[in-house]
């Protein structure tokens, strides 16, 4: 099932074949990768990025999408429905190529997905969680209406550093 979101320059649409070489180029930059969890390897092969690609294409429904901008594949965003009596709340995920940053491509994407969650997948409560050290995508988080709610103290480690999580979330009144 084929899903397009769009607004402006920016539009979320399934990932296909033809982006494996694109996710290699834009997450072989460690500036990329600092800020995502550890399940995201580096260097990026080939094979991981066909591994990714068939993992969003057989999830249904589609909850993880590639971000174009000017029809340029330049990032990623994704929802993780949660489970049991968390069931109507999704943990969002979201990464952008370095050559695209400070240009409201991530605000954009986070708006688009935070509408396909809340009218698509009928979820109630979206959160995201942010390293410390991540002031841009605190911003991105801001600007697209999601409030802070509290500092997870301590409860990450990335890159051998011990670090705080800020947590965010939206929900649909």
């Amino acid at each position: 099932m084929q899903i397009d979101l769009k607004f402006g320059d920016v539009a979320l649409r399934s990932f296909s074949a033809t982006d494996k070489s694109r996710l290699v180029l834009l997450m072989n930059n460690k500036q990329v990768v600092k800020s995502l969890t550890d399940r995201i390897p580096h260097p990026y092969t080939e094979k991981d990025a066909e591994n990714f690609i068939s993992f969003c294409s057989s999830c249904c429904p589609i909850t993880t999408f590639a971000i174009e901008y000017k029809g340029e594949m330049v990032g990623c965003i994704g929802l993780v429905v949660q489970e049991d009596v968390q069931r109507l709340s999704a943990e969002m995920g979201y990464w952008i190529g370095e050559p695209y940053w400070n240009r409201g491509i991530a605000t954009t994407a986070v708006k688009l997905m935070v509408q396909y969650g809340f009218k698509r997948l009928g979820m109630v409560r979206i959160f995201s969680e942010v390293f410390d050290f991540n002031t841009p995508s605190q911003k991105v988080l801001e600007k697209a209406g999601f409030n802070f709610d509290c500092t997870m103290k301590k409860a990450a480690i990335k890159d051998g550093k011990i670090c705080d999580l800020l947590l965010y979330s939206v929900v649909n009144d």
